[in-house]
């Protein structure tokens, strides 16, 4: 795929979910439903015979209720755990042995617990709502419950939403529950906008599954309960825990970013799965922003003990290699296994497994030269507050990520100095940092390249599969788009050579854990 051009924003409006999204009332509505469930099930069980196994308040109300009418809550719990009931009237007695029954005897109970409890609300979101109306974009609340009215009277934010559609509208106009779309189609029809125009906020599982039927712009999947790889797995674009300062510029680039969208690893696993076609995995993996989350601070990207465990799991499985812009000895001490291949310095170090070394030969001018830049740099930036320079065996960084705006250009302008003394040294640009390499016909695609001819991979039975966050990984997805397949790791769309995407290193990681699933079960 060639590198499209970021289009203009179509957002026009955002449609939000109730429970667990504006309110924090979900564990009101899991013990509602427990002590709903408890009773019916214990006096079932002592009619009976059968063995009492009470509801779960987190993964039977996740996985059958959350999100859901609560009508349809009723039936799905029921259902697995073998019980038929009859539906009974939408208006039957409390009391009374149906599934409406029972719904209006959960609803009772939660009454009474937001009578006495009052509501909690998440003030992050209702500030979100009110930065998207004083840019003009419209907002409307989309809620499966019958209570959303009362609720939002009793928060003091009926006024917050132009629209809105709940459990009362949905059974005035005959509305399917979720995970069928209806009540956010009907939403974006109130609010006169497209759904492809408008992004849909949810907690649920079947929230963000009617979302994505609805052909909505984006769904953003907020991760409550930590079920953030199942939300991505059902149809969430971007997955987050909470409003921030942050969330407008990220909703803007998903809006402006729509022509450069890559398909989710994970979102999309058929297609990716098709993409293997049956080969043999081949992993390359960037280091920071991509196995750890970007820091403030090189020497703060630590490698999780869990990750370094399933790095070796994944070595284990499939020929794994790192190819970082840090220097080798450096990103072999972070990660610390010697089952894996190491290519530091975007690619111009390189050893195999084990330390075995490979026939790659850098010119011998390469490192006096890249270390007197060094000397140089340091000296030229050493008054700069939160400069940090970065020396490496064939390049030298320079990270600004803690230096003030104001003190940039005098950063870049010292690296500037250096590159066009030395015509044999170039200029690069990372995540907040300035890089000074060698000017050489060599780059991370090209140390790809040569590692999979080193390792004995280029053949073709054996898919080799690049993840990385940074500009320079793009030289690496590029060699790529015609034999194997590169995951850009980003947030946010934007233009790419790569073929897919994840968000976060932990989406890298549960990508790892599904490959590995593959693997073990083709044993």
């Amino acid at each position: 795929m060639g590198q499209e051009q970021v289009g203009q924003s179509r957002l026009r409006a955002g449609i939000f979910d109730l429970d667990g999204v504006i309110t924090l009332t979900a564990s009101a509505h899991a013990a509602s439903w427990k002590q709903m469930f408890d009773a019916f099930l214990r006096e079932r069980s002592d009619r009976t015979g059968e063995p009492f196994v009470p509801f779960d308040p987190a993964d039977d109300y996740l996985t059958y209720v959350d999100g859901k009418p609560r009508i349809e809550g009723v039936r799905s719990f029921l259902a697995s755990r073998g019980i038929v009931l009859p539906d009974g009237a939408s208006d039957a007695p409390a009391d009374e042995e149906t599934a409406w029954g029972l719904g209006n005897r959960k609803n009772e109970v939660f009454r009474e617990v937001l009578a006495s409890d009052g509501v909690e609300v998440d003030e992050r979101t209702v500030a979100f709502v009110r930065a998207l109306r004083a840019r003009g974009i419209r907002v409307a609340v989309a809620s499966s419950s019958k209570n959303c009215g009362p609720i939002l009277d009793r928060a003091g934010l009926a006024d917050l939403f132009e629209a809105r559609v709940d459990g009362v509208v949905s059974e005035e106009l005959g509305l399917s529950g979720k995970p069928n779309p209806d009540i956010f189609l009907e939403a974006a029809d109130r609010l006169g906008v497209a759904p492809a125009d408008a992004f849909v906020v949810e907690d649920a599982i079947s929230g963000v599954e009617a979302g994505r039927a609805g052909g909505f712009g984006l769904v953003i999947g907020i991760d409550r309960h930590g079920v953030a790889r199942a939300l991505r797995a059902h149809g969430a674009d971007l997955i987050l825990d909470g409003f921030d300062d942050r969330s407008m510029a990220l909703v803007d680039a998903w809006f402006e970013g729509h022509d450069v969208r890559r398909p989710a690893a994970l979102g999309d696993w058929p297609a990716f799965e098709a993409a293997l076609a049956g080969r043999r995995v081949a992993l390359f993996l960037d280091y920071d922003g991509t196995l750890t989350p970007i820091v403030s601070r090189p020497d703060l990207a630590i490698l999780s003990d869990e990750g370094r465990a399933t790095l070796r799991r994944l070595a284990s499985a499939f020929p794994t290699a790192i190819v970082s812009g840090r220097g080798r000895e450096d990103v072999e001490t972070l990660v610390g296994l010697t089952e894996l291949a190491y290519a530091g310095s975007h690619g111009f170090d390189i050893v195999g497994p084990g330390g075995t070394p490979v026939d790659h030969r850098v010119a011998d001018w390469v490192e006096p030269t890249i270390a007197g830049a060094a000397g140089t740099l340091e000296e030229a930036v050493r008054t700069i507050d939160g400069a940090l320079v970065e020396p490496k065996r064939y390049s030298v960084a320079v990270h600004y990520r803690l230096v003030s705006a104001a003190d940039v250009p005098t950063i870049e302008a010292a690296v500037d100095a250096i590159v066009e003394a030395d015509p044999r040294l170039v200029k690069a640009h990372g995540k907040k940092v300035f890089e000074i390499r060698p000017d050489l016909d060599w780059d991370k695609g090209k140390a790809l390249l040569f590692l999979l001819g080193a390792l004995d991979l280029d053949r073709p039975d054996v898919v080799p599969i690049y993840i990385g966050d940074d500009v320079t990984d793009e030289d690496a997805f590029a060699v790529l788009e015609d034999r194997g397949i590169g995951i850009l790791v980003a947030d946010a769309p934007r233009a790419t050579r790569a073929s897919f995407s994840v968000q976060a290193p932990w989406e890298v990681y549960a990508l790892f854990d599904r490959l590995l699933e593959g693997e073990d079960a083709a044993r």
